[in-house]
């Protein structure tokens, strides 16, 4: 009788979370194909705590799904699905401050604070990700004076493997708090977070071009310490890389130029969808991208609102297919007194592989605070690098080779490399990149004994990698 009780309970909780068995997951470039044995879209708080607390397996957690690496899933898992746990909890205008489940999008949360005139503090540069998946990547984007989003994060709720619900902030349960955050779902369920905003203002775009060997001063001299830089980055032109154009937007009170507070959602990218097909597949497509695309596109004055510059949708970047060859992403971190070096050693690495790459970003990031995988632990310039490659198994094995050249590159400099990307990195090379592994892999051990939250990061990475 037990058994049948419990039978029902757990035909009825499926049929509530709209739960489908063997299903197959993968991510953005479509690289990563995993089967797994159910995937649960919760709605509530208690669904996911039931979830969790009952089921037997691993079970791993996804969000929008732009990780790259099967950070998402692992085979015969319990996927949590967070996408429709996705409400606004609270809102102050006064305070500042906005609390959200983690399913919703940053785009979302901006449809919120918008007319209030507050901005989000940190995020990277596309809305489309939700923000429990930012959380757990523990993302940065173009903010200058920022570092990774852990520092505009006032609070966190996790469930942890017995389905117990802890809140943890800096000030109370700090140890889940820097853990959880950059923690890629590898010791509970992030299911609430109250992030701290800023005022939405008016930005000016300007563009400088110079070689690489006058970055370095100019960010430090120009950019670093004006109050007035809310976002700045720098296009970095292959296959040299030795030329770049660096863009900024500072506070302005000049009139607008782009009317809309937000990006349009129903906007149509055919000409950036164009413009990414001549870059990546015409013989001279990148001579024509700095040569002519770059300054048409940069050449008129800019003044937009800060959140339409946050609000950008990754619908520009995105192929025709993905069946033949994908777009993918890599990011790499150094002091800055190594930029120079290292992209002189990454350029010679990415022309020896005859790499197609789409674009090379440099941002500059503060120190992380204290999360126990942190990416950043000085200031570090970060190198974000978006390429092309065959889905060929040749082509992936060769991706393999020339990505940890890179990483070996970036850890001899003091650096790291980022971790929602291609699991390629050994063991070894994460450990080196990530010194405070051990103590997450310790916390991981006590808070989650039965290693029941899994994805392909912590398989490699895991107690058993």
């Amino acid at each position: 009788m037990r058994f049948a009780i419990g039978l029902f309970f757990c035909c009825a909780l499926g049929t509530a979370l709209n739960a489908h068995a063997a299903e197959t997951v993968n991510d953005i470039t479509q690289l990563n194909p995993i089967v797994v044995d159910q995937v649960a879209r919760p709605t509530t708080l208690e669904q996911i705590a039931q979830l969790v607390a009952t089921h037997p397996g691993p079970i791993a957690i996804g969000g929008g799904r732009y990780s790259m690496g099967g950070q998402t899933a692992t085979e015969h898992a319990l996927q949590i699905d967070m996408r429709g746990f996705n409400r606004v909890l609270d809102f102050s205008k006064a305070r500042k401050e906005i609390t959200v489940q983690p399913g919703i999008t940053w785009r979302a949360l901006q449809d919120v604070i918008d007319p209030h005139d507050l901005s989000v503090s940190i995020m990277q540069s596309y809305a489309n990700f939700t923000v429990g998946g930012a959380l757990s990547v523990n993302a940065h984007g173009r903010y200058v004076g920022y570092g990774p989003l852990v520092t505009s994060v006032k609070s966190i709720k996790l469930v942890l493997a017995d389905g117990q619900v802890v809140e943890a902030s800096p000030q109370h349960n700090a140890e889940l708090f820097y853990g959880a955050i950059g923690g890629y779902g590898g010791l509970g369920v992030i299911v609430e977070a109250t992030l701290r905003l800023s005022d939405n203002v008016r930005l000016l775009r300007s563009v400088d071009e110079m070689p690489l060997s006058d970055y370095r001063p100019f960010f430090f001299k120009q950019i670093e310490h004006d109050p007035k830089v809310i976002l700045h980055n720098a296009v970095l032109y292959p296959d040299q890389y030795q030329t770049l154009r660096a863009v900024s937007y500072r506070q302005t009170e000049l009139p607008l130029t782009v009317t809309e507070r937000l990006t349009p959602l129903d906007r149509n990218y055919w000409k950036e969808q164009k413009a990414l097909k001549v870059v990546s597949q015409w013989p001279m497509g990148k001579t024509l991208r700095q040569d002519v695309i770059d300054p048409l596109v940069l050449k008129k004055p800019q003044v937009s609102w800060r959140n339409h510059e946050a609000s950008l949708d990754v619908r520009e970047l995105e192929p025709d297919s993905r069946a033949k060859r994908t777009y993918v992403l890599q990011e790499y971190f150094v002091p800055p007194a190594q930029l120079e070096s290292f992209i002189q050693e990454m350029g010679a690495t990415l022309r020896a592989h005859q790499v197609n790459v789409i674009n090379l970003s440099i941002r500059h990031a503060k120190a992380d605070p204290g999360t126990l995988l942190a990416w950043a632990k000085t200031d570090v310039f970060a190198l974000v690098l978006y390429y092309q490659q065959s889905t060929a198994p040749a082509a992936r094995d060769d991706v393999r080779e020339w990505t940890r050249a890179l990483v070996d590159s970036a850890i001899q400099r003091g650096g790291s490399y980022y971790l929602p990307y291609q699991i390629h990195a050994t063991p070894a090379q994460f450990r080196a990149a990530y010194p405070r592994a051990a103590e997450f892999l310790a916390l991981k051990a006590r808070v989650d004994p039965g290693n029941k939250f899994r994805n392909k990061l912590w398989d490699a990475y895991g107690a058993g990698g």
